[in-house]
């Protein structure tokens, strides 16, 4: 009877060392996405830190996809709200039939040139599969991001930041960034502070 009691209590041991030593989910300050630091296209560490205190819109972006012309839309929302506190944050992927197969270089250069693009286009990362970026798995996790979770669909999935780095809105590609759904959506973050800022 002790040496079944001892070996239970010596499983029970190892079960909660076991859950001590389990990663947590990736996160930054507050459970949100400020924590994390990507590569420009450039190559530039660009911490979303940095962003606080902006409404943000993250969207993983393909140079060969259907959705391409999207570029055009989230440049015009750029333009309109920057001046706001908005931008636009572009992830290039190639998960999706190979449809973002150039280098950092030839991305940057291809949405400078065809779409006249002037908000920040990161380096390019994986946003679905076993070699998912941190950023896209805390994105996607029903633990860090609950309510907006889920895989990412295709190219152009959006998710709407507010000032404080928390996801409030996602729509997937076939939701045109001009569409009023989308528009109001931000002008309405937009017209929030941050909750430090908001009077005592």
């Amino acid at each position: 009877m002790m040496r079944v009691l001892a070996i239970f209590f010596l499983l029970a041991i190892v079960f909660v060392f076991s859950l001590r030593a389990s990663p947590a989910p990736a996160k930054g300050p507050g459970g949100n996405i400020l924590g994390f630091t990507l590569n420009l296209s450039d190559g530039t560490p660009k911490p979303l830190l940095d962003f606080k205190g902006k409404v943000l819109m993250l969207v993983n972006v393909a140079s060969k996809c259907g959705f391409t012309g999207q570029y055009e839309d989230l440049e015009k929302l750029q333009k309109k709200y920057e001046a706001q506190g908005f931008t636009v944050l572009a992830f290039p992927a190639n998960n999706f039939l190979g449809q973002e197969p150039g280098t950092n270089e030839e991305i940057i250069t291809f949405c400078r040139t065809t779409y006249g693009v002037t908000f920040p286009v990161f380096q390019k990362i994986s946003v679905a599969g076993d070699d998912q970026h941190p950023l896209y798995r805390f994105l996607t996790s029903d633990t860090t991001n609950p309510g907006h979770s889920g895989k990412i669909s295709w190219n152009f999935n959006k998710f709407l930041v507010n000032r404080n780095g928390n996801v409030i809105a996602r729509y997937g590609s076939m939701t045109n960034p001009s569409s009023d759904e989308v528009v109001k959506a931000i002008e309405k973050a937009l017209s929030e502070k941050a909750p430090e800022e908001k009077a005592e």
